[in-house]
């Protein structure tokens, strides 16, 4: 910018110089004698310019100095206005991509909450009975336990234990260890040092204090804490003691360590949300939640990709392993599956499942569902095939992660009741037809 005016006043010292003007010669200095008339050159007396003609020349200069200035600035005003319009469209872009993807990341377009078939997957705490979202369920269960404590602190600890620590194998050492300890004061219940535990013996500390809920059970099946002198030093160590035990309290004590040894953590249950629709046309029309899909955002773009290759791959030629590969990473899609079925009646029951339960549970909640569960009865997936009551999984049946059966009774049994003159009652229970609804 600098260089610019430097040119352009360089530009006007040259115009107003005159002819054989120097352009590093000064304006002030003596200016060439002009022709007399009859040709003899002489030289014009020396005058300086007044002051009127250095402002009026200063102004000129400032005249188009100002006549380049807004070019200038408007040509960086323009740049700095295209490239703020260009980051709130990029802004705009983003924050519209954000809004159209679902908020934990699965890939599934979020939408408005009322089109969904299902508004989300629950859970029931099987210590409070309370219904749970996905993200409410362990932070609840956790407090439920820490409330159990001052019920029963032996069950607690072993819920703790069980629950809290999600790797199995340390959860598995721990107890081995926990176990030498207890068996080791049954077989010797004279010997002292075996019923004390020091807290800063290495095994202890890298093998059982680092799994939480360890030190609840030792102290709730008797241990105490105390602090022991050290023998030769002025100081003493915390240990876990446990006071001599009758005969009857060890057998006891061996009771808990195989409850220990027999514990499961503690799981919330999936809700199966159970509903019962009016005969519809929509039956097949699903709109699943985000919950219901295991899918990240890079691996939402994977799919998409992949999608475009069905074309191409439908074409080739492709072996056995290849369409089971393709078949298992399309089950990992899912969690969960929303499965319908339409009754004799047209009525349509729903529930909620976990995409890798057996087909046996789905029998199970239909049988659960009627009025006369004994009756014998069929459900026939999508394209007629009859689903077995066994342990086949809902995924590899191509249930996930939603599907519509039809449900047909048994047709021997139907035309027994027939013979005999009775009649089928009521399909469903009164306590579901009671919330019957119009699927939209």
């Amino acid at each position: 910018m600098k260089k610019f005016f430097e040119d352009i006043k360089k530009d006007i010292k040259f115009k107003s110089a005159g002819p054989g003007k120097k352009l590093t010669e000064e304006t002030s200095s003596k200016p060439e004698a002009s022709q007399a008339a009859h040709g003899a050159p002489r030289k014009a007396p020396t005058k300086a310019p007044t002051k009127d003609a250095q402002m009026a020349g200063a102004a000129a200069l400032a005249r188009i100095e100002q006549q380049h200035r807004p070019k200038l600035q408007t040509s960086q005003d323009a740049i700095r206005n295209q490239v703020k319009r260009e980051l709130e469209a990029e802004a705009a872009a983003i924050a519209a991509t954000q809004k159209n993807t679902d908020i934990e990341g699965s890939g599934v377009p979020q939408k408005d909450p009322s089109c969904f078939s299902v508004s989300g997957v629950f859970f029931i705490c099987p210590l409070t009975g309370k219904t749970l979202t996905k993200t409410e369920r362990e932070m609840h269960i956790k407090e439920a336990i820490l409330m159990r404590f001052s019920e029963d602190a032996l069950e607690a600890s072993i819920m703790m234990i069980h629950t809290f620590n999600k790797d199995k194998e340390k959860v598995k050492a721990a107890i081995d260890i926990i176990s030498k300890y207890i068996e080791n004061i049954c077989k010797n219940p004279t010997e002292e040092k075996y019923r004390k535990i020091k807290l800063s013996n290495r095994v202890f500390q890298e093998k059982v204090s680092v799994i939480e809920g360890s030190r609840e059970y030792l102290q709730a099946v008797g241990f105490e804490s105390t602090a022991l002198p050290v023998d030769g030093e002025d100081r003493t160590e915390e240990y876990l003691v446990l006071p001599p035990q009758e005969s009857d309290a060890l057998e006891q004590i061996k009771v808990h360590l195989e409850r220990l040894q027999k514990g499961e953590p503690v799981r919330a249950k999936l809700d199966r949300q159970p509903q019962v629709f009016r005969p519809s046309q929509h039956a097949t029309h699903f709109e699943l939640p985000p919950d219901f899909y295991n899918l990240t955002a890079e691996e939402l773009k994977k799919e998409m990709q992949l999608k475009n290759e069905i074309v191409e791959r439908n074409a080739m030629l492709r072996t056995k392993a290849m369409r089971e590969k393709d078949e298992q990473r399309e089950r990992r899609k899912y969690n969960y599956a929303l499965l319908r079925v339409r009754l004799p009646d047209g009525s349509i029951l729903q529930g909620t499942f976990l995409a890798w339960e057996k087909v046996a549970a789905l029998y199970q909640f239909v049988r659960d569902s009627l009025e006369n569960g004994w009756q014998p009865f069929e459900l026939v997936a999508p394209g007629g095939l009859k689903l077995k009551d066994d342990e086949s999984v809902l995924n590899e049946c191509n249930l996930a992660p939603a599907a519509l059966l039809t449900f047909t009774w048994d047709a021997a049994v139907l035309a027994d009741i027939a013979a005999a003159g009775g009649k089928t009652a009521a399909l469903l229970k009164a306590a579901l037809l009671e919330n019957i609804k119009t699927m939209s």
